[in-house]
């Protein structure tokens, strides 16, 4: 179950934390996997874990914020083959409210988290659409629907990721292109790290405990979790499945809120 054979997927943002993880997976399952990823050492790391394993990778150095970029790339990627499956994962930070969030941040955070995302779909769609069908997952956030304090802009945009997967998932129902969304609660990834290597420098274990007690069942995610979910997502198995979003979040949205 839940195998990949002859897929290719697209996973932005692949080369490191949860797109890693999706990566590594998605390989593992028979996917050949195109990471795209400005972080080239990131991407190239990751793809040689993936090589090593037996895994079917290429390493694509793009900019998510860059149109043409991302449609040179895609129609690339699918011009002797199919593009099966977009993972639309790339995206960046920020804690604030809207007071502590400047103009040039609020503009960065649409440029990566929002067009980026838009970028993504636009360029992979008319593909989809083409050879009859595909699936595409973005990456969401528990912020899309429940408050947490200084996530302002960070919330913007994952409320516009959740809104755009209902756009794409509703106007594409007879072109059999499945669209989905996954919003993680807290996941350990370098992120994490150097938010506390920067802001509790030689408290970072301390404070990294405090992070994980925020989190009902006691810890924070792993994103081999989240790629689990993603997995099942992206397969035939969830053949029936597009529209929703689904939260893994350790319990946070029904037992905080």
């Amino acid at each position: 179950m839940f195998r990949l054979d002859n897929k290719q997927a697209v996973i932005t943002g692949g080369g490191s934390g949860i797109g890693a993880a999706i990566s590594s997976v998605f390989a593992a399952q028979g996917a050949k996997v195109h990471i795209l990823d400005l972080n080239k050492d990131k991407a190239d790391e990751t793809a040689q874990a993936i090589r090593d394993a037996g895994g079917l990778v290429e390493v694509h150095v793009i900019n998510v914020t860059d149109h043409q970029a991302v449609t040179d790339c895609f129609a690339a990627i699918s011009k002797d083959t199919r593009l099966d499956i977009l993972v639309n994962n790339a995206g960046i930070g920020y804690v604030g409210n809207i007071e502590q969030t400047p103009e040039e941040t609020l503009d960065r955070m649409y440029q990566v988290n929002i067009k980026g995302v838009y970028n993504g779909m636009q360029a992979a769609v008319p593909i989809m659409r083409s050879q009859g069908g595909g699936v595409i997952l973005n990456m969401a956030s528990i912020v899309a629907t429940i408050g947490i304090p200084d996530r302002f802009a960070y919330t913007m945009t994952k409320g516009a990721v959740l809104g755009m997967t209902h756009a794409v998932a509703i106007d594409y129902l007879d072109a059999h292109i499945r669209c989905n969304c996954i919003s993680p609660a807290r996941v350990h990834t370098p992120f994490v790290d150097e938010f506390l290597a920067k802001n509790y420098p030689g408290r970072e274990q301390e404070m990294m405990d405090v992070l994980a007690k925020t989190q009902p069942i006691g810890r924070m995610g792993k994103p081999e979790e989240i790629a689990y979910l993603a997995l099942y997502l992206c397969s035939d198995e969830a053949s029936f499945v597009t529209g929703p979003d689904y939260p893994i979040d350790g319990g946070f949205i029904s037992l905080i809120k």
